[in-house]
Protein backbone atom coordinates (compact mmCIF):
# COMPACT_ATOMS: atom_id res chain seq x y z
CA UNK A 1 0.00 0.00 0.00
CA UNK A 2 1.33 3.90 -1.22
CA UNK A 3 0.22 6.75 -0.04
CA UNK A 4 -1.96 7.80 2.73
CA UNK A 5 -3.16 5.51 4.77
CA UNK A 6 -6.72 4.41 3.20
CA UNK A 7 -9.22 3.59 6.20
CA UNK A 8 -10.34 5.61 8.84
CA UNK A 9 -14.15 6.04 10.35
CA UNK A 10 -16.28 2.67 10.67
CA UNK A 11 -14.58 -0.18 9.75
CA UNK A 12 -14.65 -3.71 10.91
CA UNK A 13 -12.40 -6.19 13.42
CA UNK A 14 -11.95 -9.83 12.64
CA UNK A 15 -10.85 -11.74 15.98
CA UNK A 16 -9.51 -15.32 14.93
CA UNK A 17 -9.04 -17.45 17.76
CA UNK A 18 -6.96 -20.08 17.43
CA UNK A 19 -4.73 -22.98 18.88
CA UNK A 20 -0.87 -22.38 19.05
CA UNK A 21 -0.33 -25.64 16.93
CA UNK A 22 -2.50 -25.46 14.49
CA UNK A 23 -0.75 -25.30 11.64
CA UNK A 24 -1.71 -24.81 7.63
CA UNK A 25 0.28 -25.60 5.06
CA UNK A 26 3.37 -26.67 7.31
CA UNK A 27 3.35 -23.44 8.72
CA UNK A 28 1.52 -21.94 12.44
CA UNK A 29 -2.05 -21.39 11.54
CA UNK A 30 -1.28 -17.56 13.43
CA UNK A 31 1.31 -17.02 10.55
CA UNK A 32 -0.34 -18.55 7.51
CA UNK A 33 -3.37 -15.98 8.87
CA UNK A 34 -0.64 -13.10 8.83
CA UNK A 35 0.91 -13.80 5.30
CA UNK A 36 -2.83 -13.94 3.82
CA UNK A 37 -3.43 -10.76 4.88
CA UNK A 38 -0.58 -9.12 4.15
CA UNK A 39 -0.57 -10.43 0.58
CA UNK A 40 -4.50 -9.68 0.28
CA UNK A 41 -3.58 -6.10 0.91
CA UNK A 42 -4.95 -5.67 4.39
CA UNK A 43 -4.29 -2.50 6.55
CA UNK A 44 -2.81 -4.58 9.80
CA UNK A 45 -2.91 -7.75 11.30
CA UNK A 46 -1.75 -8.30 15.20
CA UNK A 47 -1.42 -11.80 17.14
CA UNK A 48 -1.44 -11.84 20.91
CA UNK A 49 -0.61 -15.38 22.86
CA UNK A 50 -2.88 -15.92 25.68
CA UNK A 51 -2.08 -17.25 29.01
CA UNK A 52 -5.00 -19.76 29.52
CA UNK A 53 -8.67 -20.19 27.71
CA UNK A 54 -10.93 -23.01 26.19
CA UNK A 55 -13.16 -23.80 23.44
CA UNK A 56 -15.42 -26.07 21.98
CA UNK A 57 -13.86 -28.86 23.35
CA UNK A 58 -13.90 -27.24 27.00
CA UNK A 59 -10.07 -28.46 27.62
CA UNK A 60 -8.01 -25.57 29.47
CA UNK A 61 -5.40 -24.76 27.82
CA UNK A 62 -3.12 -22.78 30.07
CA UNK A 63 0.78 -22.01 30.48
CA UNK A 64 0.95 -23.04 33.97
CA UNK A 65 4.78 -23.92 35.05
CA UNK A 66 4.50 -27.67 35.40
CA UNK A 67 3.31 -27.67 31.26
CA UNK A 68 5.73 -29.37 29.81
CA UNK A 69 4.39 -28.83 25.93
CA UNK A 70 1.38 -26.39 25.85
CA UNK A 71 -1.33 -25.10 23.24
CA UNK A 72 -1.75 -21.86 24.06
CA UNK A 73 -5.30 -20.02 22.48
CA UNK A 74 -3.75 -17.47 20.23
CA UNK A 75 -5.77 -14.33 18.88
CA UNK A 76 -5.73 -12.96 15.39
CA UNK A 77 -6.60 -9.35 15.07
CA UNK A 78 -7.49 -7.84 11.93
CA UNK A 79 -9.26 -4.40 10.89
CA UNK A 80 -9.89 -2.91 8.15
CA UNK A 81 -13.15 -1.24 5.41
CA UNK A 82 -16.07 -4.17 5.78
CA UNK A 83 -14.96 -4.12 1.72
CA UNK A 84 -11.73 -5.57 2.61
CA UNK A 85 -12.83 -7.93 5.21
CA UNK A 86 -15.80 -9.14 3.08
CA UNK A 87 -13.15 -10.19 0.37
CA UNK A 88 -10.54 -11.85 2.57
CA UNK A 89 -13.50 -13.90 3.93
CA UNK A 90 -13.46 -16.80 1.97
CA UNK A 91 -10.02 -17.11 2.19
CA UNK A 92 -9.49 -16.85 6.00
CA UNK A 93 -12.76 -19.19 6.56
CA UNK A 94 -11.14 -22.16 4.63
CA UNK A 95 -7.97 -21.92 6.65
CA UNK A 96 -9.50 -22.07 9.83
CA UNK A 97 -10.65 -25.68 10.96
CA UNK A 98 -11.09 -25.68 14.26
CA UNK A 99 -11.23 -22.28 16.21
CA UNK A 100 -13.44 -18.77 16.22
CA UNK A 101 -13.74 -16.32 13.84
CA UNK A 102 -15.78 -13.07 14.54
CA UNK A 103 -16.57 -9.77 12.91
CA UNK A 104 -17.57 -6.49 14.99
CA UNK A 105 -17.58 -2.70 14.06
CA UNK A 106 -15.20 -0.48 14.93
CA UNK A 107 -14.37 3.21 14.38
CA UNK A 108 -11.22 3.84 13.40
CA UNK A 109 -9.61 7.09 14.88
CA UNK A 110 -6.04 7.15 13.91
CA UNK A 111 -4.35 4.64 11.38
CA UNK A 112 -0.61 5.42 9.81
CA UNK A 113 3.07 5.94 10.51
CA UNK A 114 5.28 8.55 10.13
CA UNK A 115 7.30 6.98 8.18
CA UNK A 116 4.17 5.98 5.07
CA UNK A 117 3.76 9.62 5.52
CA UNK A 118 7.11 10.56 4.35
CA UNK A 119 6.97 8.33 1.36
CA UNK A 120 9.29 5.42 3.10
CA UNK A 121 9.50 2.18 1.79
CA UNK A 122 8.05 -0.63 4.34
CA UNK A 123 10.26 -3.10 5.97
CA UNK A 124 10.05 -6.54 4.90
CA UNK A 125 9.32 -9.33 7.40
CA UNK A 126 12.68 -11.64 8.13
CA UNK A 127 12.58 -15.23 7.88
Amino acid sequence: MAGLPRISGPAERLRIYVGESDTYHGKGLWHAIILAARKAGLAGATVCRAIEGFGASSRIHTAGLLDLSSDLPIIVEIVDSSEYIERFLPTLLEMVRDGMVTREPVAVAHYGTTAAAAGAAPKEESQ
